[in-house]
């Protein structure tokens, strides 16, 4: 039963946002076509309720406006519509999966090992402002960093794991840390306040990855081939994507930090994209390339 609201929350949210703007008439008419009516329009009192249930799931405040009587969606800004697309996805990702159980072994999943242990206590911290206390453990160091204590200002996940960044407390630095390298992680009973001169927005514009501090953003050049260009074009990079189509090729314009994080990325192209410019970045892509080369010849 769970399982079957769900699904009528999705679709509820799903055929609002894809008509912007929308009568209780069409929905109505739409509804009836759906699976989960019986050929009766959606009642009153049940529409109500499935939107005071959204607004409770997802935070997705379904909004009438009395003037003409159509329902649209309050999607918020960029990041909060993100929040709230990734909400959905895995909602109806987990709702699907869910009934798939007879063919569960013919359904591979990539696995996100860091949202196990720590990702509930970290949210809870962020979303209270108390610090973290931990034993980090990074790939760099044989030996673990005890007593780590971070302000976590925000997460984010990248290559399926999560990452938290904040103000190391001792250092006095803003850091970025992996939950699946953290240890025996401690929530503080004291709380703190975001240092007002600390802008996310600008902090994580110019980024691709978790590397945040390396450099100053430069104009970024790719020239992808016509069938690598389909991938960047439905699945782009980075937020400040913007294409030129040529007969043979396309030319993608970014506006990004020169990072490790990026660097790799590219590599992982092979010959199907090129780095135009900027020079610095062209050549550290091919002192990659070479380094690579060296080790089989």
């Amino acid at each position: 039963m769970a399982r079957n609201m769900l699904s009528r929350y999705i679709w509820l949210i799903d055929t609002i946002r894809r008509y912007g703007t929308i009568t209780r008439e069409k929905l109505n008419e739409l509804w009836m076509l759906s699976p989960y009516s019986d050929g009766s329009p959606l009642p009153r009192r049940t529409f109500y309720n499935y939107r005071q249930a959204i607004e409770e799931l997802f935070n997705i405040n379904i909004e009438c406006n009395t003037s003409t009587y159509e329902y649209s969606i309050d999607s918020g800004d960029d990041r909060h519509e993100s929040m709230t697309d990734w909400l959905l996805n895995s909602a109806a990702m987990s709702n699907v999966l869910s009934s798939v159980s007879d063919v569960s072994d013919r359904i591979f999943l990539e696995d996100v090992p860091s949202a196990r242990l720590y990702l509930s206590q970290v949210i809870s911290a962020l979303r209270e402002n108390h610090p973290v206390r931990f034993t980090y453990r990074p790939y760099t160091r044989l030996n673990p960093t005890k007593d780590v204590i971070v302000e976590p200002y925000f997460l984010k996940i990248f290559k399926q794991r999560w990452y938290v960044t904040g103000r190391n407390v001792k250092d006095d630095k803003i850091k970025t840390y992996a939950l699946d390298r953290m240890e025996d992680v401690k929530i503080e009973d004291d709380t703190f306040v975001v240092d007002k001169s600390f802008d996310l927005e600008s902090y994580v514009r110019d980024t691709f990855g978790i590397v945040f501090s390396q450099g100053e953003p430069k104009e970024v050049v790719l020239r992808a081939d016509t069938r690598q260009s389909k991938y960047l074009r439905a699945l782009p990079l980075h937020h400040s994507q913007r294409e030129v189509m040529h007969d043979e090729y396309s030319l993608f314009y970014y506006k990004l930090r020169l990072t490790p994080d990026f660097v790799q990325e590219l590599l992982s192209y092979g010959p199907n994209i090129q780095v135009v410019s900027p020079p610095e970045l062209k050549a550290m892509v091919v002192t990659q390339l070479r380094d690579a080369l060296a080790k089989y010849e």
